[in-house]
C-alpha cells in the first residue's frame, strides 16, 4: 500500500512539474502589458492576464476589443468611469476569439453590439469547444453571449467616426480575428511580443492548430503589405506591444524560409 501511494505521489509530482514547465515555457519571455498605455486615442487596459482596448468612437460612446477575463468587468468599468461614462457607453465589442478570458465581461454591457467572425460564433456562444491540448478540457456550455453582428474576412466596419478592417487569422481558434484600427493591429492571442521585440505565434498548448496559426500570420503580413496598411503598433492580448509592421514581417520571412 505504501509503495502504491509513493508511486501515485511521484506521478502527481511529475504531472504538476510538467504542467509548470509548460506554463513557464509559454509565458516567460513576453513583454508585459502596460496598463493604461495610450496609443493615439486608444487606451489599453490590463485585466488580469488579458488586456482590453478601449476605442473612442464618439463623444459619448466607445468600442472594446475583447471583454477581458473578469466577469464583473471592474477594470473596464473603472476606465469608463474615468471618462465619465457608464456601461451604456459601450456600443460595440469586437472579439478576437471566444476563449473565456476574452468574453467574460460582455454581460456588463447589454447595449453593446457583439461582433465576431462567422467561424467563431459557436465558440463565443458556447455551442462548441476548442481543440487545443488544454482548451479542449474546457467545459462546453452556453455562455449567455449572443453575437449580434457576424463578420467576414475583409469586412470594413464603421463605428461612428472610426473604421475597422477585419482579417481572419485562424489557428489559435477556427475564427480568430485581427483588427486594424487607426494604425493599430490587434491580434488577440494569435501572436505575442517577446522581451526582445520579436513576434511569436500563439502557444501550442492553447491553440487549435499552431501550424495554421503560423500560416495565417504569414498571410496577414502579405495582405497588410499589399493593402499598404500603415501599421504603427502591433497589439497582442497577453503581452506588450511592438512598433511597426517589421516584427510581423520578420516572423513571416522566417516561417516562409522554414517551409
Amino acid at each position: 500500500m505504501k509503495r502504491m501511494l509513493k508511486t501515485i505521489g511521484l506521478l502527481v509530482l511529475v504531472l504538476v512539474g510538467g504542467v509548470a514547465w509548460l506554463l513557464v515555457v509559454t509565458f516567460v519571455g513576453r513583454r508585459a502589458v502596460v496598463d493604461g498605455q495610450q496609443l493615439g486615442g486608444i487606451r489599453i487596459i490590463a485585466d488580469g492576464f488579458s488586456s482590453v482596448a478601449v476605442i473612442p468612437i464618439s463623444d459619448r460612446q466607445v468600442a472594446l476589443v475583447d471583454a477581458g477575463e473578469d466577469e464583473a468587468g471592474v477594470a473596464i468599468l473603472r476606465e469608463l468611469s474615468d471618462r465619465r461614462l457608464g456601461p451604456e457607453a459601450v456600443s460595440a465589442i469586437l472579439l478576437t476569439h471566444g476563449h473565456p478570458d476574452h468574453i467574460a465581461a460582455i454581460r456588463q454591457f447589454p447595449q453593446a453590439q457583439v461582433m465576431a467572425l462567422e467561424a467563431e460564433v459557436p465558440l463565443v456562444e458556447g455551442r462548441t469547444g476548442s481543440r487545443g491540448p488544454v482548451t479542449r478540457l474546457f467545459p462546453v456550455s452556453p455562455t449567455g453571449v449572443r453575437v449580434v453582428r457576424v463578420l467576414r474576412d475583409g469586412d470594413v466596419v464603421r463605428l461612428g467616426r472610426t473604421s475597422v478592417r477585419v482579417y481572419a487569422v485562424p489557428g489559435h481558434t477556427d475564427g480568430s480575428a485581427a483588427y486594424f484600427v487607426d494604425g493599430l493591429l490587434f491580434v488577440g492571442d494569435s501572436a505575442d511580443v517577446a522581451t526582445d521585440g520579436s513576434l511569436r505565434g500563439s502557444p501550442w498548448i492553447f491553440s487549435d492548430s499552431q501550424t495554421e496559426n503560423r500560416a495565417s500570420l504569414v498571410r496577414l503580413e502579405r495582405r497588410l503589405t499589399a493593402d499598404g496598411a500603415n501599421v504603427t503598433t502591433i497589439v497582442p492580448a497577453h503581452s506588450g506591444t511592438a512598433e511597426g509592421l517589421a516584427p510581423l514581417s520578420d516572423f513571416a520571412r522566417a516561417h516562409e524560409e522554414n517551409r
